[in-house]
């Protein structure tokens, strides 16, 4: 071997090693400035949100779930990351697509049927038979607010009065589904009510015919009824749920109340363009 061609050996010998460790610094740069970006990004975490519009007292199946990433100290508290721990649970209320899914949404059912495990704790369900006017022409649906009035008829004369006020609707027949909202004419309505709001209903039903009213949502108002002639002899009962502290300080007397015509003023107005009459003998 030549002394040129000894040289030139080593001369390629030293450009091959300070190319490997070019290459190595390199890396181990890249991969310091990598693990420098993942450290300050947002850690990720997979959540269980609704894959679809989830309707008051359903029972949770996989279909209805599915994951999406959201930072980690964005999670919800309560919220779930594994479908399996939702998976048999029912829903104590309508929850939309896309919605994280929360603890507090869902109870665990016991024996018997999934109604049973939306009750709150302390109140009962309990049905009343309905018609097209009772049901308030179908549109009475599970997860409505509605107030329960009694009618009696005493001699000629007939009295209603409001003895159940801002009762929960859980069903319809045996639908507790609240997936529909065109009108249903259905056979029975079941409401959530305290019990001794089962006994009021129960003992109303005897005495006369029942109405329901329709009440709207975002209304939490209390329509307690007066005493007066021809009133069911028994205290006027509740059934919400249990009172905020800022309501239960208020005064009893704060409540909306449904007024009697007096007596004297019985009758019926009839009228005809501008004229109006009056019979006072009904």
């Amino acid at each position: 071997m030549t002394p040129r061609t000894r040289r030139s050996i080593i001369l390629i010998s030293i450009s091959l090693a300070l190319a490997t460790a070019a290459a190595v610094l390199a890396n181990r740069w890249v991969n310091n400035r990598a693990a420098a970006v993942d450290a300050t990004r947002p850690q990720q975490i997979g959540v269980v949100v609704a894959a679809a519009d989830i309707p008051f007292g359903a029972t949770i199946e996989a279909r209805h779930l599915k994951k999406i990433e959201m930072v980690a100290r964005e999670r919800p508290p309560g919220s779930f990351t594994d479908p399996a721990d939702v998976v048999g649970k029912v829903a104590t209320a309508e929850i939309l697509a896309d919605e994280v899914l929360l603890e507090r949404r869902f109870v665990t059912p016991g024996p018997g049927s999934p109604l049973a495990a939306v009750l709150a704790p302390e109140m009962r369900a309990v049905s009343v038979r309905v018609d097209d006017v009772v049901g308030v022409g179908g549109f009475i649906l599970p997860g409505n607010r509605v107030d329960v009035i009694a009618a009696r008829a005493t001699g000629e004369r007939a009295y209603a009065e409001t003895i159940l006020s801002n009762v929960k609707v859980l069903a319809v027949d045996q639908q507790a589904s609240a997936d529909k909202n065109a009108p249903v004419v259905v056979r029975a309505v079941t409401l959530e009510v305290t019990p001794d709001g089962a006994e009021e209903l129960a003992r109303a039903k005897q005495l006369g015919a029942l109405q329901l009213s329709l009440r709207n949502p975002m209304d939490r108002s209390v329509h307690v009824a007066d005493s007066g002639p021809g009133a069911i002899d028994s205290p006027i009962v509740v059934a919400t749920a249990a009172p905020t502290p800022a309501a239960a300080a208020a005064p009893r007397s704060t409540a909306s109340r449904i007024r009697r015509t007096p007596s004297g003023t019985d009758g019926i107005s009839v009228i005809r363009g501008t004229e109006v009459t009056r019979s006072n003998d009904y």
